[in-house]
């Protein structure tokens, strides 16, 4: 068995060049004019989870000092979040002089909004003092988690979910090289339940491979745990046609054959409503009883009963 059989496959099928990153074609061609230069700011990746930030920053690495990985290191905020990483490998690595006649040294810092304060008005000091011989890619989930001193150091970069499209191809590359079968319908349900996220719909797609080589759109429901768009459909309907009981039903359906939490079936039902057939004034209030919900479950509120709840106020809106 060769090792990158063993390997996710958000990690075997990550791009190794910037020319094959999935979607972000805007920021792509600014990274390869950087590289083209020879000359880069310091950068701030934002954007949600799974649509290329650490996987431009390491293409970029890798185009920049190509086998000379002396000159590149990577650190997970998340895991070392304090302002002693900071005074410590961080500045040991960002003061010396890059090797192999590199033109300076790059320090990723992933999931950078899980830094300290205390850690980021350190860095911030770290970056000015060390500009010419070290620059910094700092990516973030929410970048006004980031310190103003340190966003007005860099370059901001915001990175955008995938469209249907780009993922449709990103997945037709792997589902070739694994020599598996999925129609249209299977596409749609990875899309509908990764929401643009390329890590997510890749481990969607291997956790469905580990089943059937042929892939099915209720085979893809059932690997993510997540009902189908008709089925939460169906249960709204009912809801607002007054049929609180048989919605009811349609929920124990729901929590016993997906297993699926109390969040997790509001968010569908939050999707649903754009699509439904009534009026503006109704949508409104549909929005503002799933808003209440969600903060009732944030809150730590019992999700079975504020779930059903939420049924019981769509029924009286109607």
């Amino acid at each position: 068995m060769e090792k990158s059989d063993i390997l996710p496959w958000t990690e075997k099928y990550r791009p190794q060049n910037l020319d094959g990153v999935a979607g972000q074609r805007e920021i792509v061609e600014r990274l390869k004019a950087f590289v083209k230069a020879g000359n880069m700011p310091n950068m701030l990746f934002a954007g949600p989870p799974g649509v290329g930030k650490t996987t431009c920053s390491l293409a970029l690495a890798r185009e920049i000092f190509g086998k000379e990985i002396g000159n590149f290191l990577e650190l997970n905020a998340s895991d070392e979040r304090g302002i002693e990483v900071v005074r410590g490998r961080i500045k040991d690595f960002a003061r010396t002089i890059s090797m192999g006649g590199a033109p300076f040294k790059l320090i990723f810092l992933d999931e950078g909004d899980a830094l300290t304060s205390d850690a980021q008005q350190a860095l911030r000091r770290t970056m000015e003092a060390n500009s010419s011989v070290t620059r910094f890619i700092i990516s973030a989930n929410y970048s006004s988690r980031i310190i103003e001193p340190i966003q007005s150091r860099c370059a901001v970069f915001r990175f955008i979910p995938l469209t249907m499209k780009e993922m449709h191809s990103a997945l037709e590359h792997v589902v070739k090289n694994e020599k598996l079968k999925m129609d249209e319908k299977a596409f749609e349900a990875i899309f509908y339940v990764s929401e643009g996220d390329m890590r997510r719909a890749l481990n969607i797609l291997q956790g469905c491979a580990m089943h059937s080589h042929q892939i099915s759109e209720e085979l893809v429901h059932k690997t993510s745990s997540r009902a189908t768009p008709k089925e939460v459909k169906e249960m709204v309907d009912l809801a607002l046609d007054g049929k609180f009981q048989e919605a009811r039903e349609k929920l124990d359906k729901l929590i016993i054959t997906y297993g699926l939490s109390g969040e997790d079936i509001l968010i569908q039902v939050y999707r649903e409503i754009p699509k439904l057939t009534i009026n503006e004034k109704e949508r409104m209030v549909l929005i503002e009883a799933v808003g209440e919900c969600n903060f009732r479950l944030v809150q730590g509120a019992n999700e079975r009963i504020q779930i059903e709840a939420l049924l019981a106020k769509f029924a009286v809106v109607k």
